[in-house]
């Protein structure tokens, strides 16, 4: 167990997010599972593309995580994240595809080698791999409700993108997540 680690810690992740529009357009297509399928996990978090899965640090070391992410984020820079079309991960994950997912891969790898060094992550904290994508529905969409999402959803088009310009901590209120903090890239 990691240095900063309490069992009593709150939930953080650490993700790219887009701007308004984009997000409202994500989380319109998230309000349509919820409304079709009664699939409403994904709405208690912002759109988003995952670079950290969850993971637990006591509030105090909030000082400590968020200066190493304003370094980090500071030597990072901008690129562009294409959406073109769903994708699933059979059989209960429906997503938004990332069309050149190369960048993402490249900042979380850098993002993984210093949460080991600096925040003293252990192998078994970090997502070993990154699929970048934008979850629309996860978690409560049944296998059923998923037969029929999915063979909608699978040829409907979906195109857009936005500027990587900053990574966001996100922060677990007890019931859906916040954005915390963000740190633009330089």
């Amino acid at each position: 167990m990691s240095q900063f680690q309490d069992i009593d810690g709150t939930l953080y992740f650490i993700a790219l997010i887009p701007g308004g529009e984009l997000r409202n357009r994500v989380r319109t297509v998230k309000e349509r599972m919820k409304a079709l399928y009664n699939a409403g996990h994904a709405l208690k978090s912002p759109a988003h593309i995952t670079l950290q899965m969850p993971f637990k640090r006591h509030s105090g070391d909030e000082p400590r995580m968020t200066e190493a992410l304003r370094k980090f984020a500071s030597e990072e820079k901008p690129f562009e994240v294409s959406l073109d079309g769903y994708g699933a991960f059979v059989p209960r994950v429906i997503y938004i595809n990332i069309a050149e997912p190369g960048p993402v891969r490249e900042l979380h790898s850098r993002l993984k080698a210093m949460l080991l060094s600096e925040l003293g992550f252990t192998p078994s904290e970090l997502m070993k791999d990154v699929q970048p994508h934008i979850t629309v529905a996860t978690r409560d969409l049944t296998k059923t409700a998923f037969s029929q999402a999915w063979p909608e959803l699978r040829n409907e088009e979906f195109k857009a993108a936005f500027t990587a310009e900053s990574i966001f901590l996100l922060k677990h209120n007890g019931k859906y997540w916040d954005i915390f903090r963000e740190f633009n890239f330089r």
